[in-house]
């Protein structure tokens, strides 16, 4: 689906059409094919309907979760570099500055306002799966940023991935806020090849990169003493009963994570207290669950600068620029394709 012309002002989100697929169809097939495996697994993709994205934000101001004001704190020291290495060679060429899960936007609005003050010819296009967060973005946006070009859609990363494809056009990309780590290994590779076939050369790709530290730091990061994180995964399983008809009684089922410093990996898990059988009216289908037996939820890796060189690397990617904060907790990255 193509974007739409630039606009001077937000627009209103771009929605799949009617001959869109139902979006639960994807969460029937996903749900019978993750309950069925050995280990059982659901993604973290499913986590963020409308009540997922208002806990996230909730985490983002945790104490422990240190990631998102890292990050927020190395764009505001880099702004000036960053928005100069996203612009094309050609400064006054316009482009689109498209970004998959933009959320609030409140990271993104320092290079917004860099960009605008630098006097940028650019269209910004958020991306999320959450037409609430965009609308509360799009709101933001008038009335802080009123020149600002907009054009809000809602779609998943593949929907994103497509319309990238189909906008022609200089384009600079935002993956902002660590969300490349919540791919598997291989699932990360397919996502770069994927992201990398529709750029140019002239085209930039800024990803956000948690970077290996404190294990204890990173553990603490996702199970906060609040429970936040815990609610935000719980949130998964009221989805599906709400969605598919499932009876999971919240009761029984505890939310815990681990951190694998050799793998650089963080797992969350929903772990069944007691033997129980889960129904799903919606599927007409039901699932056995032993005692402590756990839902793999959710990834989130952490990566080294020589990880970073070496994944960008097999996608046909380098990196360009490379940016950090003073402690080297957090990384963007600039890539750019060879």
């Amino acid at each position: 689906m193509p974007l739409s012309s630039p606009a001077s002002a937000p627009a209103a989100p771009t929605t799949p059409t009617a001959e869109s697929p139902d979006p639960n169809s994807f969460l029937r097939q996903h749900v019978r094919e993750g309950l069925q495996r050995p280990f059982k697994a659901l993604s973290s993709m499913y986590f963020y309907d409308d009540e997922g994205s208002r806990l996230f934000q909730q985490i983002m101001a945790l104490p422990e979760y240190y990631p998102t004001r890292t990050e927020f704190a190395l764009l505001e020291q880099h702004r000036a570099a960053i928005s100069r290495a996203l612009r094309p060679q050609d400064q006054e060429e316009p482009f689109f500055l498209l970004e998959l899960g933009a959320g609030d936007g409140l990271k993104t609005k320092i290079l917004l306002r860099e960009l605008l003050e630098t006097n940028a010819q650019f269209t910004y296009v958020p991306v999320d799966i959450s037409a609430a967060a965009l609308e509360g973005l799009s709101a933001s946006l008038r009335a802080e940023l009123p020149a600002l070009r907009v054009e809000p859609v809602v779609a998943d990363y593949g929907d994103a991935l497509r319309l990238m494809a189909a906008r022609p056009g200089r384009k600079a990309v935002l993956f902002l806020g660590s969300n490349i780590g919540n791919f598997l290994p291989e699932e990360r590779h397919q996502f770069l090849l994927n992201l990398a076939q529709p750029l140019t050369p002239d085209d930039r790709l800024l990803i956000g990169l948690d970077l290996q530290k404190d294990p204890r730091q990173i553990r603490a990061a996702y199970d906060d003493t609040q429970g936040i994180t815990a609610a935000f995964n719980f949130n998964l399983l009221h989805r599906l009963n709400r969605e598919l008809g499932a009876n999971f009684d919240l009761d029984s089922w505890q939310h815990y994570t681990d951190y694998d410093p050799l793998t650089g990996a963080v797992r969350s898990f929903l772990v069944s207290t007691r033997a129980q059988t889960v129904r799903f009216a919606e599927l007409d289908w039901a699932v056995d669950f032993r005692a402590w037996e756990m839902i793999h939820t959710e990834n989130s890796y952490k990566f080294t600068r020589h990880s970073i060189e070496e994944v960008a690397q097999q996608a046909g990617l380098q990196v360009a620029e490379y940016f950090t904060d003073e402690q080297n907790f957090f990384a963007d990255a600039l890539l750019a394709k060879k």
